[in-house]
């Protein structure tokens, strides 16, 4: 499988893990393992070329601006002032003094009250909405949190248990596999303490050889 790294160890037989500086060596060794694993299958997928993006059509990064966001940004270009709120369309002015007579800039004066006086009047019918319809809105919204926290709890349940069936199953099967590279390390360690008895007593019986023949050549010689 691409990417996956097999690690020489048995964590849960081994010892020595504690001890100062091996477990922050074993952080670094497996992250460059990773990494090098993640290269490695990106080289594979992609092959060499000077630019892997040239099929793709230019990018059009002013496509997404609108006329208001170009216009903020001709703004913070130019380092210019943010413009406030108008609070115009909230305030009842009376005609100017030029017009106190002017029925047409009274009846604009009429018409600007009448329809602040209905957007007053919608907002006192959206609170009474809100107040008798708000609260049981909200509990069918809470309720629907509540099943969503209580199906994520229970994944999470779920997969912590499977975390630990396999911590578990992981940990059997380490210190099954542990104890049988124990044994076969100490067969190991048995068979090599043999055969190096077996090659020394070879040397000693070459030894002996080769001192039976030459005493025997010296008998030979003194008759």
């Amino acid at each position: 499988m691409a990417g996956e790294v097999v690690v020489d160890a048995l964590p849960y037989f081994d010892q020595g893990y504690d001890e100062t500086g091996v477990r922050e060596a074993l952080k670094v060794l497996l992250g460059k393992i990773q990494a090098l694993a993640l290269v490695e299958e990106e080289t594979r997928r992609y092959r060499p070329t000077k630019n892997y993006l040239e099929y793709l059509p230019q990018a059009q990064y002013h496509h997404f601006e609108t006329d208001i966001m170009k216009t903020e940004f001709e703004r913070l270009q130019s380092r210019l002032p943010i413009e406030m709120m108008s609070m115009k369309r909230y305030e009842l002015p009376q005609p100017p003094p030029g017009k106190m007579t002017d029925v047409s800039a009274w009846s604009e004066c009429v018409e600007n009250s009448q329809a602040q006086l209905e957007h007053q009047a919608l907002r006192l019918l959206n609170l009474e909405l809100m107040q008798e319809y708000g609260t049981h809105s909200w509990k069918i919204y809470n309720d629907i949190l509540v099943k969503m926290m209580e199906a994520a709890q229970k994944q999470l349940s779920e997969l912590k248990k499977k975390i630990q069936e396999i911590n578990l199953q992981r940990k059997s099967e380490q210190t099954v596999a542990g104890a049988k590279l124990k044994d076969l390390e100490n067969s190991w360690v048995g068979l090599v303490s043999k055969n190096y008895e077996i090659e020394r007593a070879c040397v000693e019986m070459e030894k002996e050889l080769t001192e039976m023949e030459k005493h025997k050549k010296g008998l030979r010689a003194d008759r």
